[in-house]
């Protein structure tokens, strides 16, 4: 059964827009990953995420990638690596697909 939920509940979640600006192999983690450095603007700054994304991207696809992250989650120990955001993707059969504007917009954006 699908668990329902309220609006006031996603409107809790800080969703933006962020600019992929760092990318570094991560061999401590559990599966494979990368450590990921998101620019969300001059408000926000620079957050750091760990992304299970290996397997459908190379560090040149996700050079300057804008991508869509969840910014307000309690940071995350992951190995000796603190993930501050959440990148958000797609669960396909090969591997997770990120989810990214399809038109040109400005980190720091609101996904509302």
């Amino acid at each position: 059964m699908l668990e329902k939920t309220t609006f006031d509940n996603f409107a809790n979640l800080d969703i933006r827009v962020g600019r992929i600006i760092d990318i570094k192999v991560f061999p401590k983690a559990n599966k494979p990953a990368y450590k990921l450095w998101v620019d969300f603007g001059e408000e926000i700054g620079i957050k750091k995420s760990s992304a299970q994304i290996t397997e459908k991207y190379s560090k040149p696809e996700l050079e300057s990638k804008k991508v869509i992250a969840i910014i307000n989650f309690e940071p995350l120990q992951i190995a000796d690596f603190t993930s501050e955001i959440l990148v958000l993707g797609i669960y396909s059969e090969d591997g997770v697909v990120l989810l990214s504007p399809d038109k040109d917009v400005n980190i720091g954006e609101k996904v509302g």
